[in-house]
């Protein structure tokens, strides 16, 4: 009697799945809160412009902890929504592991960048952040040169890459130092920190596992056919 094909093994990716989904929940939470503070300063007549990073200024050192929150209006916060959300999720689901630390550093070292070096003026809005998060998710797929990393990597540069020139003082009235700051922080942490996250296992093709599967069943039904009675 012939022996029985094992049953297929089944790919679960539920788990991918799930860190998918926890991570645009979390980009989208802190989306919320950008939205929160900007419909109450509309709503309250607030001004928060003055809370900004003002550089080499004491008061201006409270900007680094509450600057990427205000932004100066509707259209500022809209731009940056789309970015934040994306390239947050992106973040966080490639890289959980560095997250951890990718996402303070960037937040509060571009403030501390622009306080330093940047003109006197206040300086809003989480353009830093973006600027942040794009540039180490962009260097980690050259560094990487996995499958999940350049995937991201491609992914953010055709839909963003296009920001990277607001790192040059092309605009009045643009905070080009946010921008710069952030971008240099993401880089320098692509080099840190390319090897905190593990590279994602290779996938293996439902029609490889078939091949496999066939290939061990004939295998074990020739020795049953040519085994002496």
């Amino acid at each position: 009697m012939l022996p029985s094909p094992p049953a297929t093994p089944l790919s679960d990716s539920a788990d991918d799945r799930t860190r998918l989904r926890r991570a645009l929940m979390l980009a989208l939470e802190f989306t919320a809160v950008l939205w929160l503070v900007k419909l109450g300063a509309l709503i309250f007549g607030w001004d928060f412009s003055a809370y900004g990073v003002y550089p080499r200024h004491w008061i201006g050192l409270r900007g680094i902890l509450v600057a990427p929150l205000i932004h100066g209006s509707m259209g500022h916060l809209a731009a940056n929504t789309g970015s934040i959300i994306v390239l947050g999720t992106a973040l966080l689901y490639g890289y959980p592991k560095a997250s951890r630390l990718v996402i303070p550093a960037v937040y509060f070292g571009s403030g501390i960048g622009v306080w330093l070096f940047a003109r006197e003026a206040y300086h809003i809005g989480a353009s830093g952040l973006s600027f942040g998060m794009l540039s180490f998710i962009f260097t980690m797929g050259i560094l990487r040169w996995d499958r999940r990393a350049i995937a991201l990597s491609l992914l953010v540069f055709f839909l963003y890459g296009g920001m990277l020139w607001g790192v040059l003082p092309t605009t009045p009235g643009i905070s080009f130092e946010s921008h710069l700051s952030g971008a240099v922080i993401g880089v320098v942490l692509a080099f840190m920190l390319k090897d905190r996250d593990p590279p994602p296992p290779e996938k293996h093709y439902s029609w490889e596992d078939e091949e496999d599967v066939a290939d061990d069943w004939i295998g074990n039904a020739n020795k049953t056919v040519s085994s002496p009675e």
